[in-house]
């Protein structure tokens, strides 16, 4: 068994509180779960994307919860449950005993299955570690897109930990395309969305449009429209969206997932920061909005 391999890591983290412990340890079993899924064979067929991925392969500053992936290819009838029991065998030899809620059929565009562990806790040396009470629950999502809009590009990353492992990843103009899709489509505000669309704007990462324009047309107002984006579109849209948005409210979603020595640089977070940063991530003169 493997525990020892977990301790360290752990311990690297120097956490200061039970949930800085409690995302560390997330963090790591979600770490465990990829190299296992690679094992498994998914990356010939599926993309990992989203705020994971963003944390794990480009060091995004900030906590994230789920694990999600797209097929490269559409396919209704791709099932993830051979996938998952190479889950459960790989991290049962790290002290994990897993429990799987799966939430995929094939009536849904989205599978999704829930990973829970209670005992990787009790194996381990926890700072923070409950004085009473039952053990504290691990729980990780997993989605994978089965009908996945066109146009994503990918990088081959290798994962370190906990042994190499070749991952597919949607490269960072494709991962924009997924969050500008996110902040422009999604019918609630998320904190992180726009966390995570500073970090793009710092680094000037350029536009997948192909995919953007390609998700625009399967979800959200635009569905079905046949819409071709571009950055002036892009920009346009935006500002539109930033001139709305409640940020006290974007704020406080946010602060659960970001490090405490960040907290106060959300105290900059308004419509007037984030135009100025709109314009560094698409820097043009963008017509006015029709």
């Amino acid at each position: 068994m493997s525990i020892r391999i977990i301790q360290q890591r752990l311990t690297d983290y120097h956490c200061q509180s039970a949930l800085e412990e409690d995302q560390a340890l997330r963090e790591i079993t979600q770490e465990i779960v990829l190299a296992a899924l690679s094992r498994s064979g998914i990356f010939a067929y599926a993309g990992f994307h989203g705020g994971t991925c963003l944390r794990i392969f480009h060091a995004l500053n900030r906590f994230s919860e789920d694990l999600d992936f797209a097929l490269l290819e559409p396919d209704p009838a791709f099932s993830l449950d051979a996938h998952l029991r190479r889950v459960v065998e790989e991290l049962a030899a790290f002290g994990y005993r897993i429990e799987i809620d799966s939430r995929g059929n094939s009536d849904r565009t989205v599978q999704a299955a829930f990973l829970k562990d209670d005992s990787i806790g009790r194996l381990l040396r926890l700072d923070f570690r409950p004085g009473a009470g039952p053990a504290r629950k691990l729980r990780i999502k997993l989605e994978v897109d089965t009908r996945p809009p066109a146009g994503a590009t990918y990088a081959m990353p290798l994962l370190d930990f906990p042994f190499p492992s070749p991952l597919r990843v949607f490269d960072l103009p494709s991962l924009l395309a997924g969050k500008l899709h996110a902040v422009l489509c999604r019918s609630h505000l998320k904190g992180r969305d726009w966390y995570d669309f500073l970090w793009y704007a710092a680094r000037r990462v350029p536009v997948n449009h192909a995919l953007l324009s390609a998700s625009l047309d399967q979800a959200g107002p635009w569905a079905g429209h046949g819409l071709r984006s571009d950055d002036a579109w892009c920009a346009r849209q935006l500002q539109q969206k930033i001139a709305a948005l409640d940020w006290h409210q974007a704020r406080e979603d946010v602060r659960r997932f970001v490090k405490p020595a960040e907290l106060a640089s959300l105290d900059y977070w308004s419509a007037a920061f984030f135009l100025a940063q709109c314009a560094k991530l698409l820097p043009q003169d963008p017509v006015s909005p029709d």
